[in-house]
C-alpha cells in the first residue's frame, strides 16, 4: 500500500497509481480498490472512541497539546498539532511548493467551541532533483486557535476532536497517514499557566509565526519578470539601522505564481527591499491579474504580505544586494524516485499495448509480422526499425513538451490531439491505410506466396520504421495505468530524466512486437504464406476504418458540422484518388499507360489535401462534451468551490473525445442508472471538464494534481477539502461506493 501511495501522491502531487498482461492489470485494480476502501476505513475508525497522547506510525507520530493547562470560558484558547517526524521524511507547508500536499485538519466539537485556522509556522526548503518543496522536518507545532464559549461551565472538559491527514515524505516515497487526535481541555475561572510539558516551545512558536504588520507591497510583471517590493512597517525600521536586512526570501500561498525551484534575489532600498522572482505556469498564462499573498521571510524576521499589482514602491531598491538563492540540495538525490518512475513508465509501456486506443496499429503489426514470419533475418530488421520508430517518436513528443512546459505553456500527454489539423490529417491517413490493406492500391513490393497476392504495406524497413511512428501517434490519446506517474515525474524531473523516463515508456510500448520479431521459435509457428493472407490483409483494414471515423467524430466534436462536411468531402477525393492509383498501377503492370487517370487521381489527391486544410482553418462551433447519459454542467475551479461551500459533494470528470479510455468509463461507469440514482440521492454536483480541445485552466488542474493527461476523475466530499482521486479504469461499483461512501 505505501508503495501505491508513493504512486499517488509523489512528484508534482502525483497520486495516481502496478506484472505484464491481464494479471498486472487484476493487481493494479485490487491495489486501486484498496487505495479507494482506504477512506472509507479511516472513516470507521475515526467514528470509533478516540484515544488521547501520541498516535502513529513509524515515520510520524502526532499529538494534540495545549497552549496552557486549562481554558477559561468566553476565551480563546490555543491547541497544537504536534507532529514528531522520523529522520528522513517531511510534512508540508499550506503551500507544497512543486509537489506534497499540505497538513488538513477536520475538526468535532462540543457545541459552541469553534476551531480558527492554521497558524503555520515558517517552512524550510526541501529540494528534490529539479523540485523544491515547502515543509518541515523533525519536531513540528502546527497551532490552531480555538474559540471557548462564556457558557462553558468550569470543572468541564471540552472534548476537541481533530481529524488529521499528514502527507509524510521521503526522497523515494509519500505516505498519507490519517489520525483521529483528541484533546479533552479542562476550563476552569481564572487566568491558566502555560502547559509545564509544552507550553513554552509552542508560545514560541506563536511568538515567531508570520503575521501581518503593516508593510505594504507591490508585485509588477514585465518582461517575463516578477518584481516584488515591501516598504514600511518593521521593514523602515530595520533598514533605518545597520545592518537592516541581508537576506530575503519570498513564500506565496499560491502554488501557481512564482517558479519555486528558480532563485530569487533581491536589492535593499532605505525603506524597504525589493525581490526579483521568475514567474509561475499561473502567472505566465494569465498574467497578473490579482493581489500576490505569501510570507516576505528575511533574516530579521518574517511577515505576511499581500502585493497589489503595481509599479516598485519608493525607497525599496538602490542598496546592498540580497541574497535569495534557491533551497540547497536537501539530503539524498532523488535517484530512487527517478528509477521508480522509469520502471513504471516502462511498466506503462507494455500495458498500453491493452489499451482500446493502440488496436488499430494492431492490425498493422500483425499484417508485417504475417508478412515477414518466416524471414527471420526481415523479420529482425523490422522489429528493430519499428522499435526505431517509436523510440524516435517519442523523443519528439518529450522534446517538444518540454520545450513548451519551460516556455510556460499549459499543455499534456496527448496535446497533438487537440488540433484539428492533426486529427483531420490522421483520420485521411487511417483511411489510406484501410484502402491500401483493402487491395484498392498498393504501397511497395508485398510478399508474393502461393497463390496470394501481395499483402499490401509500407515497403520494408521503412513501412516497419513509420508504423512505429503511427503507433505513437495514435496511442498519444491513452493514459495507461503507472503512465500517469512516470509522466507526470517526467514533466518535472531534469531533462535528461526527463527523456529517459519517455524512451521508457517507448521501449515498453514496442518490446512485445521486438520480443516477437527476435525470436524464431515464435515466428516458426506462424502458418506458411498462403491464401489466408489475402483474407487477413482484407480483415485487418477495418480497424483502419474504424479508426478513421473515429477521428473523424471526434474532429466534428472539435469543430462543427461546416467542418465536418469538409473532411468528409476530403475523404471522399481522397478515396477517389487512391482509386484512380490503384487502377494507374494495374495498368502499368499490364504494360500499359493512363496519363489521364494519372492526372485525375493526382488532381483528386491535391482536392482531398486542400478540402482537410480548409476544414481544419474553420472556427469551432460550440459543442457538448461527452458526458454519457448524465447531466453535467461545465467543470470550473469556481463551480467547485460554490458548490462546497453549499455542502454539496462534487463529482467531476475531466475528458476528451479523443480518450478512448475515457469514453468506455462514460459508457460502462457513467452511464448507468445506479449512478444517476447515486448522484441525485447523495445532491452530488456533475461537472465535465473538456479537454478535447487546448484549455490552459484543465491543463493546470491536471498538472496539480500530478496528471499530464485524461482520463481524471475526483469527488470533493460536501465537507470540503481536497478531493479523492478514482482511478483511471472506472467501474459502477467504483463511483456508486464514492458517491454513497459504502
Amino acid at each position: 500500500m505505501r508503495l501505491l501511495f508513493s504512486i499517488l501522491f509523489k512528484a508534482g502531487r502525483l497520486r495516481d497509481g502496478s506484472r505484464v498482461g491481464v494479471r498486472l492489470l487484476l493487481v493494479l485494480n485490487l491495489g486501486l480498490l484498496l487505495g479507494l476502501a482506504s477512506p472509507a476505513l479511516a472513516q470507521v475508525r475515526s467514528q470509533a472512541p478516540v484515544e488521547t497522547g501520541a498516535q502513529g506510525e513509524e515515520n510520524i507520530r502526532a499529538e494534540l497539546i495545549p497552549l496552557t493547562r486549562w481554558a477559561a470560558p468566553g476565551s480563546t484558547a490555543v491547541v497544537a498539532v504536534r507532529q514528531q517526524i522520523a529522520e528522513g521524511w517531511h510534512t508540508y507547508w499550506r503551500n507544497p511548493g512543486d509537489s506534497g500536499g499540505p497538513t488538513t485538519l477536520n475538526w468535532r466539537l462540543p457545541p459552541g467551541v469553534e476551531a480558527g485556522d492554521i497558524v503555520w509556522p515558517l517552512p524550510t526548503r526541501q529540494r528534490l532533483m529539479s523540485l523544491v518543496n515547502y515543509g518541515y522536518s523533525g519536531e513540528v507545532y502546527l497551532p490552531v486557535p480555538i474559540e471557548i464559549p462564556a457558557s462553558a461551565r468550569p470543572g468541564t472538559t471540552l472534548p476537541l476532536v481533530a481529524d488529521a491527514l499528514f502527507l509524510v515524505c521521503s526522497d523515494q516515497m509519500c505516505v498519507p497517514v490519517q489520525m483521529s487526535l483528541r484533546l479533552d481541555l479542562p476550563i476552569r475561572e481564572g487566568a491558566p499557566p502555560l502547559d509545564p510539558d509544552h507550553g513554552r516551545a509552542l508560545q514560541a512558536v506563536l511568538e515567531a509565526a508570520p503575521r501581518p504588520a503593516g508593510i505594504e507591497a507591490r508585485a509588477a510583471l514585465e518582461n517575463g519578470v516578477l518584481t516584488l517590493s515591501a516598504a514600511g512597517g518593521p521593514l523602515a525600521e530595520i533598514m533605518g539601522r545597520a545592518p537592516g536586512v541581508t537576506q530575503a526570501y519570498f513564500y506565496p500561498y499560491d502554488s501557481s505564481v512564482i517558479d519555486h525551484a528558480a532563485a530569487q534575489s533581491g536589492q535593499a532600498g532605505p525603506r524597504g527591499l525589493s525581490l526579483t522572482l521568475t514567474p509561475g505556469a499561473g502567472l505566465k498564462a494569465h498574467g497578473l491579474t490579482r493581489p500576490v499573498s505569501g510570507v516576505l521571510a528575511t533574516d530579521a524576521g518574517a511577515w505576511e504580505i499581500t502585493a497589489r499589482p503595481g509599479p516598485p514602491l519608493p525607497g525599496t531598491a538602490g542598496g546592498a544586494a540580497l541574497s535569495g538563492e534557491a533551497a540547497p540540495p536537501a539530503e539524498g538525490t532523488g535517484a530512487g524516485l527517478i528509477l521508480q518512475s522509469i520502471l513504471f513508465a516502462f511498466v506503462g509501456g507494455l500495458i498500453l499495448n491493452l489499451m482500446p486506443c493502440v488496436f488499430p496499429i494492431l492490425a498493422m503489426k500483425a499484417a508485417a509480422l504475417a508478412a515477414s514470419a518466416h524471414q527471420a533475418g526481415e523479420a529482425r530488421r523490422d522489429g528493430l526499425l519499428f522499435l526505431a520508430g517509436v523510440l524516435s517518436s517519442f523523443l519528439v513528443l518529450a522534446g517538444v513538451l518540454l520545450i513548451l512546459r519551460a516556455g510556460g505553456e499549459a499543455i499534456g500527454w496527448g496535446f497533438q490531439l487537440q488540433s484539428p489539423a492533426v486529427i483531420a490529417g490522421l483520420a485521411l491517413l487511417m483511411l489510406g491505410v484501410g484502402l491500401n490493406l483493402s487491395g484498392v492500391f498498393h504501397v511497395g513490393a508485398g510478399l508474393q506466396g502461393a497463390g496470394a497476392g501481395p499483402l499490401s504495406r509500407l515497403p520494408g524497413g521503412v513501412g516497419a520504421f513509420f508504423t512505429g511512428v503511427l503507433a505513437v501517434v495514435v496511442a498519444a490519446p491513452c493514459t495507461a495505468p503507472f503512465m500517469a506517474a512516470a509522466l507526470g515525474a517526467a514533466l518535472l524531473a531534469p531533462w535528461p530524466a526527463a527523456l529517459a523516463i519517455f524512451l521508457m515508456l517507448g521501449l515498453g510500448l514496442a518490446l512485445p512486437y521486438v520480443a516477437i520479431s527476435l525470436s524464431p521459435g515464435l515466428l516458426r509457428r506462424f502458418p506458411r504464406p498462403g491464401p489466408w493472407m489475402e483474407r487477413l490483409k482484407a480483415l485487418l483494414a477495418f480497424p483502419m476504418y474504424g479508426a478513421a471515423l473515429w477521428l473523424v467524430w471526434v474532429f466534428s466534436r472539435q469543430t462543427g458540422p461546416d467542418a465536418l462536411a469538409l473532411v468528409l468531402a476530403a475523404g471522399l477525393m481522397l478515396a477517389f484518388g487512391l482509386w484512380l492509383s490503384g487502377m494507374n498501377q494495374a495498368r502499368r503492370a499490364q504494360g500499359g499507360t493512363a496519363v489521364v487517370s494519372a492526372v485525375a487521381a493526382t488532381l483528386a489527391l491535391l482536392f482531398a489535401v486542400g478540402f482537410a486544410g480548409l476544414a481544419a482553418t474553420r472556427p469551432p462551433s460550440a459543442a457538448a462534451a461527452g458526458t454519457g447519459s448524465l447531466t453535467a454542467a461545465h467543470w470550473s475551479a469556481e463551480a467547485v468551490r460554490a458548490a462546497q461551500a453549499a455542502g454539496r459533494p462534487v463529482l467531476v470528470n475531466f475528458t476528451a473525445d479523443w480518450c478512448v479510455t475515457c469514453k468506455i468509463n462514460e459508457r460502462a461507469a457513467l452511464s448507468s442508472p445506479r449512478v444517476a440514482e447515486a448522484l441525485k440521492a447523495s445532491n452530488t454536483l456533475y461537472l465535465v471538464g473538456d479537454w478535447t480541445r487546448r484549455d490552459d485552466a484543465i491543463s493546470r488542474e491536471l498538472e496539480r494534481h500530478g496528471r499530464s493527461g485524461v482520463p481524471l476523475y475526483l469527488f470533493y466530499p460536501a465537507a470540503g477539502g481536497e478531493p479523492r482521486i478514482l482511478p483511471q479504469l472506472l467501474t459502477e461499483g467504483v463511483v456508486v461506493e464514492a458517491l454513497t461512501g459504502r
